[in-house]
């Protein structure tokens, strides 16, 4: 037997395929009962995906409210301001108030659809540049595969809520990516991206922990950095100092959900000249204070 090694990868064919690689990342996955839903002006840098199986959820982006049902489910893009209510109990006109509990296999459901939204959440990352895309809120029917699937994740997290099998995690983004693909075209500009613009991307996701300037930055694709701002606003929509501090940010928020980093070692190690600099930052791109994040205390 002879072992063959690189010949096109195995591929038979001379013709050339490019396919986009997507990095799909799990943040959090969880079936709740939550009775207080007051959520207002949160900006988050994770996409979230949620489905209500009855009714009284209301979704607020800009002017737009979205009343939340069991036929459909909600995808919100990174960095979108928006609000949340449960309309059978709205206390609070500002601020973050949530009060919910797991949903086990113990609870009858059909007991909670009065007084309780029986709610469904996925947080999750797309990598660069899927992470970087228009904000907004985005409806999206119910397909018979997406119900099928909806209906074993929800049945598996009344069961299990830690320790994930590989069938899980399989099915699991197998939903968010069929999820994903009833999204009009018009959200996925990014992939069409002046090359320029993705190599300083790239460049800035690796280098997250170093103070990243406009002019060390423009530098990399030898522009002058005034016209380089220029092209980056065009692209992406955003001006590059707000977009480095996005991504600064997105990444304390990573380092908060999946290590034991201090708020002082986070802004260290993120480039921050001190703590108050960084909760600055951070409440100005997430409309929370790094502690009340790190507490956990949002859906």
């Amino acid at each position: 037997m002879k072992f063959v090694k690189n010949i096109e990868l195995g591929d038979p064919s001379s013709n050339k395929q490019h396919f986009i690689d997507l990095k799909l990342k799990l943040l959090c996955c969880r079936y709740w009962l939550i009775n207080l839903w007051d959520c207002h002006d949160m900006v988050f840098p994770f996409w979230r995906l949620y489905w209500n199986k009855n009714d009284g959820g209301q979704l607020i982006h800009q002017d737009t409210i979205f009343e939340m049902d069991a036929n459909h489910i909600f995808i919100i893009p990174p960095f979108t301001s928006f609000s949340s209510r449960y309309t059978k109990n709205h206390v609070y006109n500002e601020g973050i108030h949530v009060s919910g509990k797991h949903l086990t296999n113990l609870f009858n459901e059909n007991d909670f659809e009065e007084k309780a939204l029986i709610h469904f959440f996925i947080h999750f990352n797309l990598g660069v540049p899927f992470d970087n895309v228009y904000p907004g809120i985005l409806k999206i029917k119910l397909t018979d595969y997406l119900k099928q699937r909806l209906d074993y994740l929800t049945y598996r997290l009344k069961i299990e809520n830690t320790d994930f099998k590989f069938t899980f995690n399989l099915k699991l983004q197998a939903f968010i990516k069929e999820a994903l693909t009833n999204i009009g075209p018009e959200l996925w500009k990014t992939i069409n991206m002046d090359e320029r613009v993705l190599q300083v991307i790239r460049y800035a996701e690796v280098n997250i922990n170093k103070k990243l300037s406009n002019a060390d930055l423009s530098s990399l694709i030898n522009m002058a950095p005034n016209s380089f701002a220029r092209l980056f606003k065009e692209e992406m929509n955003i001006t590059l100092h707000n977009f480095i501090q996005n991504r600064k940010i997105a990444k304390a928020c990573e380092l908060f959900e999946h290590s034991n980093k201090t708020i002082e070692d986070v802004s260290f190690s993120l480039g921050f000249s001190d703590r108050y600099h960084f909760s600055r930052v951070f409440k100005s791109v997430t409309g929370l204070t790094p502690a009340s994040y790190k507490s956990g205390k949002y859906t």
